[in-house]
């Protein structure tokens, strides 16, 4: 079992005008994260719409990625609430030799820790080579992880419960475990994380800032002076003021018109937002590619 560390990007996924899912263009995005500087890539996390995709055609997607060159760097988001669909396309995803899994509790239901336990107990039981990160967002699932409930998780499955993502930001402060990726979801607890003995980080906002943030790790990782984490976090702040799907898709427009296609009920910026966003881009010089 190897440790997710470094820089880890929520990946978009681009739809065609019909809003089925452009495979070719999706893996492309992707392709071009990797090569900015993400160590890795989280498909269809809730940033890449997963909870309003069909199966099938997540299904297309990870049979194109299971022969790409960059397949081992891929961590394979569920998005789903059905405990037997999300075992089905474990299987599938297992079948085509992925082992990395990015789970999250089911949205909607009222449900405690112990609950929680025996959700990830019976996809474990079925699906014993899996690999998963829990995926602790309160804000979408309604569930937040306690300490105990991940130690007692990671005890009890030491192989296949390996990470957390951590978007509610409870864990990634006090949680110590041996052996085990802790990965905040902004770019503004990168560095506190790093100094705590986190990993990386797994973020939305990397689809624009994978060149700055792995900048940024890298000068950690080598000790040297950070000249590049103020400006970091302030792209950070200034994407999360709106939903962060709808602003980086609005961000990624000016590249490539298909951007616009998002699932309802899921939408754009309004022109006035994209055009406070790009001003506020501008203003504080931010470009993708780090000028070093």
């Amino acid at each position: 079992m190897s440790k997710i560390k470094g820089i880890y990007a929520a990946s978009l996924t681009i739809l065609n005008d019909d809003l089925s899912l452009n495979v070719a263009k999706t893996v492309n995005h992707c392709e071009k994260l990797i090569e900015d500087g993400c160590h890795g890539i989280v498909i269809f996390g809730s940033t890449g719409q997963s909870q309003l995709l069909p199966i099938s055609e997540k299904i297309n997607l990870i049979n194109k990625l299971s022969t790409h060159k960059y397949r081992d760097k891929f961590i394979i988001g569920t998005g789903l609430n059905s405990l037997v669909e999300t075992i089905n396309f474990l299987k599938v995803s297992c079948s085509l030799k992925f082992q990395k899994f990015l789970i999250m509790p089911p949205a909607y239901y009222k449900y405690g820790h112990q609950d929680v336990i025996n959700f990830y107990s019976k996809i474990i039981e079925v699906v014993p080579n899996c690999e998963i990160v829990l995926y602790n967002y309160e804000k979408l699932s309604g569930y937040k992880f306690s300490i105990d409930t991940v130690e007692i998780l990671v005890k009890k499955f030491p192989k296949q419960i390996i990470a957390i993502k951590d978007s509610s930001g409870n864990i990634f402060e006090s949680l110590k475990i041996s052996n085990f990726s802790i990965l905040p979801g902004s770019e503004t607890q990168l560095i506190k994380g790093l100094e705590l003995g986190c990993s990386g980080i797994i973020t939305a906002t990397c689809n624009v800032t994978a060149n700055l943030a792995r900048k940024v790790y890298d000068d950690f990782i080598d000790r040297k002076k950070q000249s590049f984490n103020q400006k970091l976090c302030e792209v950070r702040n200034l994407f999360e003021k709106y939903n962060l799907i709808s602003s980086l898709h609005s961000y990624y427009m000016k590249e490539d018109e298909i951007y616009k296609n998002v699932l309802p009920p899921l939408h754009l910026l309004t022109k006035d937002e994209t055009d406070e966003l790009n001003l506020g881009l501008k203003n504080i010089n931010f470009e993708k590619k780090v000028m070093v």
